[in-house]
């Protein structure tokens, strides 16, 4: 994929959370404090506990149903990022000697580590993608602000995402002046990859001041600015209070067993 194609789809996501379904007009307090729950109620769960994970992919599943999420969109962002899951939990089966047993069969608890690892960064990241498929990242900001976090950490935030696309146009420019001057393969070795990163920092340092005198020329004192107001309605306190139970229900209560019984009686 060519840094150009890498661009235009840094804010695929983003780009999804103009859409008008019932899970974008929620307010984004509401979807915020559940992504929230949802990756405590994940990450809680013991190391070697895999099927008992298994309830919770509906919580992702319903968001991407009714928020018209495009399955394949949301998959590769996934991949791009599982490599660090990889690396976290790839030595797990060579430290973790213990055996335990799962259906009947007798598997290696490294192994079945590993495998939770992997399940739990998939629900969570999902999860948090989905947010801001459905929220869009300034309103996840907002959301923050408006749950209590400093203003000052808030526009961090805001600064970091907008003017990481400027930072990646400035870049591409610099990628194109590049390709034009050069012929084959000549103008790609480290030495003059050096010196475009050392060019694009000193430009991004040069266009910050720009940009901070310009905010300050405006009226800036530290917090960004919002048009747009939400109102905390019944629908969205609904949406949290069976979220919330939903997980509280996966948690405390053995569904993958009490499924399987009730399918045994079913067909017996």
């Amino acid at each position: 994929m060519t840094f150009d194609q890498q661009y235009f789809n840094l804010g695929a996501l983003d780009r999804l959370s103009y859409q008008d379904t019932v899970v974008h007009r929620l307010d984004p307090r509401a979807k915020v404090i559940a992504t929230m729950a949802f990756a405590f109620f994940v990450v809680s769960w013991p190391k070697y506990e895999v099927i008992a994970l298994a309830p919770f992919f509906l919580f992702p599943v319903l968001l991407m149903a009714l928020g018209d999420i495009p399955f394949s969109a949301l998959i590769r962002k996934v991949l791009v990022l599982s490599p660090f899951a990889v690396f976290i939990g790839i030595f797990n089966p060579v430290l973790d000697k213990g055996t335990l047993s799962l259906f009947g069969m007798t598997l290696s608890a490294g192994w079945l580590s590993f495998l939770s690892i992997l399940i739990k960064f998939t629900l969570t990241i999902s999860a948090a993608l989905l947010l801001i498929a459905t929220t869009s990242f300034p309103g996840v900001c907002r959301a923050f602000r408006k749950l209590g976090m400093p203003a000052l950490f808030v526009s961090q935030l805001l600064f970091l995402y907008r003017y990481l696309f400027v930072m990646m146009e400035e870049t591409m420019r610099m990628l194109r002046a590049r390709d034009m001057r050069s012929f084959g393969k000549r103008g790609r070795g480290a030495q003059v990859a050096v010196r475009i990163i050392g060019t694009l920092f000193l430009r991004t340092l040069e266009r910050a001041e720009r940009i901070y005198g310009a905010m300050l020329s405006r009226g800036f004192r530290g917090e960004v600015p919002s048009i747009k107001r939400y109102s905390f309605r019944f629908t969205d306190a609904a949406f949290l209070a069976v979220v919330l139970g939903m997980f509280a229900l996966f948690r405390f209560l053995p569904v993958p067993e009490l499924i399987g019984r009730l399918l045994q009686e079913v067909t017996g």
